[in-house]
């Protein structure tokens, strides 16, 4: 599995269809409502399984969101991978937290990666979420191998 940033057409549009199939066709969710206009001012992922986007999540500013995985591909580690992406570039980038509005179903999923839940339930195109929050600088230093090194 690979996880890259979605630059050209086809990525963007592989992007697009991911997150098409598993919102709005799976979950119903108004066309409008997941195509906010957003997502020109956002960092796009794609995980790909032998060359084929399967999932796809967006990072705007420090807020994860729109993350998805093509049915056929759910419990094969593939929204970890963006997730963990997600945190790489974070941290680069100098962002101390990420933030997300985790959907009800799969919360548990988010506080496996380290997400706290923050506040009660609101409701998302009629779903059921919750705000998370995760601090990323103190969770990579520890966590995770170096991914560059500092000359002084």
């Amino acid at each position: 599995m690979k996880v890259i940033i979605a630059k050209d057409k086809k990525e963007i549009i592989d992007h697009f269809y991911v997150r098409g199939t598993v919102f709005i066709k799976e979950q119903g969710i108004d066309w409008d409502i997941e195509f906010d206009g957003l997502d020109k001012d956002c960092v796009l992922f794609n995980a790909l399984i032998d060359g084929k986007v399967v999932g796809a999540a967006r990072l705007h500013h420090n807020k994860v969101g729109r993350v998805a995985t093509l049915l056929s591909y759910r419990k094969m580690g593939v929204g970890k991978a963006l997730m963990q992406e997600i945190e790489k570039y974070a941290f680069i980038k100098d962002m101390n937290h990420l933030v997300l509005n985790a959907q009800m179903p799969v919360k548990s999923f988010y506080e496996k990666l380290g997400y706290k839940a923050v506040g009660t339930t609101f409701y998302e195109a009629d779903i059921p979420h919750v705000k998370m929050i995760k601090t990323i600088k103190m969770q990579l230093l520890i966590c995770h191998k170096p991914i560059f090194i500092i000359n002084h």
